[in-house]
């Protein structure tokens, strides 16, 4: 007896199709258009192949490049450790913990636009807490413009980057570590070990899937983060914190050379894809490697 077609649960997700469509799949087919035109201001766009893409790596796009990796790494390494240290705190059994489970929320719940202006205060040379610190105990000798300076704009970024990610890592990895079932402890706790042997051997085992994940969306949200850097130095001082993303808008935006942004733009799809898909391939290799050792 052949099973009748039932095209009712398709008609349900019609409307999620098309809404896929409009948001998502129109604006990527019109930027990779668009990336083989001159289009601008100007009306009349002509069709130009690939001169964007060449043009793009006749400039220093490739400092761009490698810019925005060395800021996504050091901005999600630094996440993880104090997303993992924080969540071993706030899992431990400690007066308050439910409190300091709130304050960690403060720097993911206000807007980010306000917590990055708070930031650039506290970076002042003048008038900010963080010079006026270092000078209280000795470590300037006078005002220090941090957001000024190429080296330290940078480092500035990075900062706040992580102050505004780690609280998700830490909840999130929180979550993963109250998920460990308690009879692995209290066993292991029965056979004489050690609080630092429990978290390696068992806790952090556990909790790879957890962190792994985060490290990849985290690594992607820091990838695309434009208005941290943007609110700060707005890709200066001299283009020292000039990511991908910012090049692009500022080529796209600030230039109006819509074609030559559309290029940039497919260029971050493509990094971000091969980022993605190498480290998902590590990864699937890492947890074969690791089973057939188990």
């Amino acid at each position: 007896m052949t099973r009748r077609f039932d095209a009712f649960p398709y008609m349900l997700l019609l409307p999620a199709f098309f809404l896929t469509v409009i948001i998502v799949a129109w604006p990527l087919f019109e930027t990779f258009r668009l990336s083989f035109t001159n289009a601008s201001l100007r009306p009349g766009e002509k069709y130009v192949g690939f001169e964007n893409y060449v043009e793009i790596f006749e400039d220093d796009f490739w400092e761009v490049i490698t810019r925005t990796f060395i800021w996504m790494f050091f901005g999600v390494l630094i996440k993880i450790i104090l997303g993992v240290t924080g969540a071993v705190l706030l899992n431990a059994a400690l007066p308050g913990r439910g409190l300091f489970r709130v304050l960690i929320m403060p720097p993911w719940i206000v807007p980010i636009a306000i917590g990055v202006f708070m930031w650039s205060w506290m970076y002042n040379g003048q008038f900010g807490m963080i010079s006026g610190v270092a000078q209280k105990i000795g470590l300037l000798s006078g005002p220090f413009e941090f957001l000024a300076y190429k080296n330290s704009s940078f480092i500035a970024t990075i900062v706040t980057d992580v102050w505004v990610g780690t609280p998700l890592v830490s909840l999130y990895l929180l979550a993963a570590m109250q998920s460990v079932p308690n009879e692995l402890y209290e066993a292991a706790w029965t056979d004489g070990a050690g609080r630092f042997y429990r978290f390696r051997r068992i806790t952090l085992p556990l909790i790879a899937p957890s962190i792994f994940t985060m490290a990849l969306l985290s690594a992607i949200w820091t990838f695309n983060s434009f208005d941290i850097i943007w609110i700060l130095t707005e890709g200066g001082p001299r283009g020292a914190t000039t990511t991908m993303i910012i090049d692009t808008y500022k080529t796209a935006i600030s230039r109006f050379r819509f074609g030559e942004g559309s290029a940039r733009a497919v260029m971050i799809l493509i990094c971000l894809t091969a980022f993605s898909v190498g480290y998902l391939i590590l990864l699937a290799k890492a947890s074969r490697r690791t089973g057939a050792k188990g």
